[in-house]
Formats: C-alpha cells, sequence, structure tokens
C-alpha cells in the first residue's frame, strides 16, 4: 500500500475522532441532548447523517456483487429490507412519528396503547426487539469490514499464541476499527453521531466521483460491452430471469442458477407483498427512527426523511457502478472461467478492485471513503440500540430517579455492552449474506403485522401488539435457525425441503402466524382504555379504522376529522418508489454507456420531482410548526 494512501486514512480516522471528541461536550446535558441531540439539530444535517448512515461497507459489498452477476435488475434485490420504506416514511409515517414528541420507539407504544400491563408488555418487547436487532447489525458490520480490511491492507494483524490462533487477522482488524468508532460515539452521543456522519458523507461523496470518473474515463464501452449482454442492462423481466451471460461467461449463468432467485417474477411479487406491510408498518426501532425524533418540528421530520433519499442513492450507485465497471473489465474473464465460482466469490469484488485495480490517491480517498461508510453506519446503531436500555429499561422500571449525569453513564456501560454482544455474535457469523438474512427475515420478518396494525386499527391493543411480535419473532427465529443448519437435515425430509425455501417465500408464513398472535391476543383481552385512544388519535391522526374513536371525539365536541388520505398517501408512495428507482438505475447506466436509458433515467427523475413538488412538497409546506 502506498504512503500517499496510508497517509489519507490516518489523516481521515484522526479528523473524525477529533471532531467526534470536539462536539461530545454538548451531549453531557441529559439523555434527550445525548441521544437525540436535544431537538436542536437542523433537518438537513439529520438528512445527511441518516443518509451517511445507510451508506454501509457490508450493504456495499453485497450492492457490488449482485449489480455485477444480475445486473441493472439486481436494485429490485434492495426491496427485500425493503429500501422503499424511506419513501412511506417521507410520505406521512415521518410526520406521525415525530407527533409523539418522545424519546424512542419503545416509549411511543404507551402513547398508543397506555402505562397500563398491556403497554408495558407492548413497550418491553419492543424494546428487547431493539437491542437484539442492534447488536445483530453490529455484528454484521463485524463480519463485513473485517473481511473488507484483510482484503485491502497489507499488514496480518492475526494474534497467535504457540499454535493457537487467538484471533484472525480479519478479526483484529475489525475490533480496531469498531473501537476506535466506539470512542467517540460513546462520548458525543447524538452530537458526534451527526457531526462525524456530515465529515463521512462529504468524503464517501468524493470517494464515489473519484472512482466513477477513473472508471469511466479508464475502460470504454467496447470493452464494457464485450463483457456484458443486453438483457444484463435490461430492467424488466418475466416470470423467470432471462439468460443473462453470452456462452463465455456461462459460469455466471449457472451461479444465478444456483442462487434461488430464478423465477424473479415470484421474488419480486413477494418483495412487494412483504414491502408494503413491512413499509407501513413504520421504521424498527434503530437510528433511522432516533433521527426523525430528532428533528426540531414535525414539518422538519418530513423534510429530512425526503433529503435523506434524495443524497443517498445517486452518490452510492455512482461508487457501486463505479466498482462494478472495473471488476467487469479486469475479473470478469478471470472469474468465469472458474468453475467452481460461488456466491462468496461476489463478497470480495469489492476488495479486489480496490486493492489491485484503482490508481494510488483515488484508492486513498476510496478506503477512508468506506471506512466512513462503516464508522457512520455502525455508529448510528451504537447510538440508537442503549437508547431503549437506558430510557426504556433501566431508567423505566429500575432507576426512575437520577441525575443526567447517572442516566448519561449509564448510556456509556449500555453503549459499551451493545457492541461487546454485537462483536461476540459477530465471533460465530458464516457470512455476510448469512447476516443479511437473519436480519431481514427474522428479525423484520417478525416485526411487521403488529407494527402495521397498531397504526390501522382502534381496537388493536398491547396484548395483541406482545403477542403478535413474540409469535412473528419465534417462528421467523427458527426458519433462520432451519436455515443455518439445512446441510445437516437428511435429504427428502420435509424439514429438508422446508429449509430449501428461499427465506422470502417464508414471509407469508411468519406474517399469517404474526397476525394471528396479534388477533387472539386482542381479542382475548381488553381494549385499550378510550382515554388513550382519544389522545393518540387527536395528536397522530392516522388514517385506519378509527370511526369509534372519531365519534367519541365528535360527540365530546372536538369536532376531529377522520383521516382520508390513504389513496394520497399511497398515489404518492408509487410515484416516490419510481422517483427513488430512477435514482438507483441513473447512475448505473451513466457508466456503463447506455446513454438512451440515461436520459430515460434523468426524465423519469426530474418529472416525478415535479409531480412530488405539488402532491407531496407543497402539503408539508402547510403544517403548522
Amino acid at each position: 500500500m502506498n504512503i500517499i494512501d496510508v497517509s489519507i486514512i490516518l489523516l481521515y480516522v484522526v479528523l473524525t475522532l477529533a471532531v467526534g471528541i470536539w462536539v461530545s461536550k454538548r451531549a453531557s446535558k441529559g439523555l434527550k441532548s445525548y441521544f437525540l441531540g436535544g431537538n436542536g439539530i437542523k433537518w438537513y444535517y439529520l438528512g445527511l447523517s441518516n443518509g451517511s448512515g445507510m451508506f454501509d461497507v457490508s450493504g456495499t459489498a453485497w450492492m457490488v456483487g449482485i449489480l455485477f452477476l444480475y445486473g441493472v435488475k439486481s436494485f429490485m434485490f434492495m426491496w427485500l429490507w425493503p429500501v422503499w420504506n424511506q419513501i412511506f416514511i417521507m410520505m406521512f409515517l415521518a410526520v406521525w412519528i415525530r407527533r409523539s414528541n418522545i424519546m424512542t420507539g419503545s416509549e411511543w407504544m404507551l402513547t398508543r396503547f397506555g402505562d397500563d400491563r398491556a403497554g408495558r408488555a407492548a413497550h418491553s418487547i419492543v424494546a428487547i426487539f431493539a437491542v437484539v436487532a442492534a447488536v445483530g447489525f453490529i455484528a454484521y458490520f463485524f463480519e463485513g469490514v473485517g473481511k473488507f480490511m484483510t482484503v485491502i491492507l497489507p499488514w496480518d494483524f492475526a494474534l497467535q499464541v504457540g499454535e493457537s490462533v487467538l484471533l484472525s487477522s480479519e478479526q483484529s482488524y475489525a475490533l480496531i476499527i469498531i473501537g476506535l468508532t466506539t470512542l467517540y460515539t460513546v462520548k458525543g452521543g447524538m452530537f458526534s453521531v451527526v457531526a462525524t456522519e456530515v465529515l463521512q458523507y462529504v468524503i464517501m461523496v468524493i470517494a464515489g466521483i473519484l472512482v466513477a470518473g477513473y472508471a469511466f474515463y479508464e475502460f470504454s464501452d467496447v470493452q464494457i460491452n464485450a463483457i456484458i449482454s443486453e438483457e444484463w442492462k435490461n430492467v424488466s423481466f418475466g416470470w423467470e430471469l432471462g439468460v443473462h451471460w453470452s456462452d463465455k461467461f456461462d459460469s455466471f449463468n449457472k451461479l444465478i442458477d444456483s442462487e434461488g432467485y430464478k423465477m424473479f417474477g415470484a421474488f419480486i411479487g413477494m418483495s412487494l407483498f412483504k414491502g408494503f406491510f413491512a413499509s407501513i408498518a413504520g421504521p424498527t426501532p434503530g437510528f433511522d427512527m432516533q433521527r426523525i425524533l430528532s428533528t426540531r418540528t414535525v414539518k422538519e421530520a418530513a423534510y429530512m426523511s425526503g433529503f435523506t433519499a434524495l443524497v443517498l442513492y445517486i452518490p452510492r450507485y455512482l461508487l457501486i457502478a463505479g466498482i462494478v465497471v472495473i471488476a467487469l473489465v479486469v475479473l470478469g474473464p478471470g472469474m468465469a472461467a472458474d468453475a467452481g465460482l460461488t456466491g462468496a466469490e461476489l463478497e470480495v469484488i469489492l476488495p479486489k478492485v480496490i486493492n489491485f485495480h484503482v490508481p494510488v490517491g483515488i484508492k486513498g480517498l476510496l478506503l477512508a471513503g468506506l471506512l466512513a461508510a462503516f464508522m457512520s453506519t455502525f455508529s448510528a446503531f451504537v447510538n440508537a440500540g442503549p437508547a431503549y436500555i437506558v430510557n426504556d429499561i433501566y431508567k423505566k422500571y429500575f432507576k426512575p430517579v437520577a441525575s443526567d449525569k447517572h442516566y448519561i453513564k449509564a448510556s456509556h456501560i449500555a453503549s459499551i455492552l451493545v457492541v461487546g454482544l454485537g462483536v461476540f455474535m459477530g465471533f460465530f457469523a458464516e457470512s455476510i449474506n448469512s447476516l443479511t438474512l437473519w436480519i431481514t427475515s427474522a428479525l423484520f420478518g417478525g416485526y411487521v403485522a403488529a407494527n402495521f396494525l397498531k397504526w390501522i386499527w382502534w381496537r388493536f391493543n398491547g396484548w395483541g401488539y406482545f403477542w403478535g411480535m413474540a409469535s412473528g419473532l419465534l417462528i421467523a427465529t427458527l426458519q433462520f435457525i432451519l436455515d443455518q443448519n439445512k446441510s445437516n437435515l437428511e435429504v427428502g425430509t420435509w424439514l429438508h425441503d422446508l429449509a430449501q425455501i428461499p427465506a422470502i417465500y417464508i414471509f407469508p408464513i411468519i406474517f399469517a402466524v404474526s397476525l394471528l398472535g396479534s388477533f387472539l391476543g386482542t381479542f382475548l383481552t381488553p381494549a385499550t382504555r378510550m382515554e388513550t385512544l382519544k389522545g393518540f388519535y387527536k395528536n397522530v391522526h392516522p388514517w385506519g379504522y378509527w370511526k369509534p374513536v372519531v365519534e367519541v371525539l365528535n360527540n365530546e365536541g372536538d369536532h376531529i376529522k377522520k383521516n382520508g388520505e390513504f389513496w394520497k398517501d399511497m398515489a404518492n408512495c408509487g410515484i416516490g418508489i419510481i422517483w427513488q428507482s430512477s435514482m438507483i438505475v441513473l447512475p448505473i447506466y451513466f457508466m456503463v454507456r447506455d446513454y438512451p436509458k440515461t436520459w430515460a433515467a434523468l426524465g423519469i427523475f426530474l418529472v416525478t420531482s415535479i409531480i412530488l413538488k405539488y402532491t407531496w412538497l407543497d402539503k408539508i409546506r402547510k403544517i403548522p410548526n
């Protein structure tokens, strides 16, 4: 590694630590200051921070791999999360969530279900979910950054005693980076997280532009088109995936056949089904939720969410597409010649390209940018997860009265505990892909049904929420355990056959079981107190079946109208998903020199932006501060 690249990386690390520690004094005023920045941070800084937090190394490595193999259609794989939940948040959920004026997503449950046994059951399970999710994501980052740094950096940091290897080089690198990030995150809370993430976002954008520029001028359209086919560039699809690669690259066709997504129409249909309910369910109790709650006003919460989508996708996919163009030309022929090609090879395309095929200087900035991507996402979860431990568990049930200094100290301890558990779990992760599947299927799969119902149905109560979440998470986790042990199951048994089904196709079962738990928990227990429901509806004002509550409010003289904006919001979400998708495919088409489709994507982006100005932005501007 050249001394110039090493110097750039070291300068970035020092600058990040300096900024994080410099602003950390502002976090010492109390829990609200520590976890939400005292609701005093401007919305565009929070938007940049939120976008930066979504720009992670493990996810970027995964996206590089799937774009390389599947072509432009690969952006639809992001619907697994689903990536367009940010659009639903932008259109209406950010407003609903911010009106609650609370500190965490768990605390929000008390405003919906009340502070009785049922409400506390819902409150507790969300807090547990948030902590488990934070630990899972930290494990995901631990696995990803370790692999990335080992391929990139030349030094062997393995810790060995005699014949025994205590720490592999991957694990040592991951521990060093996680330790540095934890230092300023724990010390400075939300202020340090946002300040460093804005800096990190700027570095990531510069790195993306430089890599895209290098790939654009170094490799010609003739070289690119000699590798990829028209089907690779085709965004449309049928029930089955067409042949993406020529006979010369048939190893890639065989890999696509073995990955489980050949029935692409069914995969997309299931992703849409899951995505709709998961998006209305709202953000999981993590850093995205914390950014919404950190905004100064309801109006700014909506602005922040829209700005996040605007600043994230074009620079991120410029970087991804630039890396893929380089990989297609310099790595593609060699990879295609490998008869034993596996999906694991796709995960290391990103570090291989950076290590061997990016010039000095750009390499250092790119590494600093990707390191920034890791640190920003990691710090966001380290800030979000402990908020639930301290505010929703420790303060609520164990130490309701204490000084701000005491709670800040408890937050430091909780942060270190969450990081420690995540790192411990990361030691046992098989791959980035296995952790991705666990998060998207087991954790998020069990979250959807109960959180969908909480918005739209007045009769849904705290016990329904608790049992809906619990049953969904139980089934989802059993499915994940089954998937991880499928190699040990006897071929031909029903368990073995069940384990072969991709996780996305199990989602309807998880959803149905969670719905059953939600309905049984609701109908077998008393309804939430009407006073709680009235307060919630007057404050949040969601659409859905709230007619009995609206009638009571009107009979008491409140004269409140039922929210009839469902179809308008859904239409806006549809336009928003097209808007978001255009920002993803635009840099891809530009980088592979398909100019007609580049202009088409740009046109769609401009038209949908104009439409959203009138259907969304003008409506948000009318919301009182």
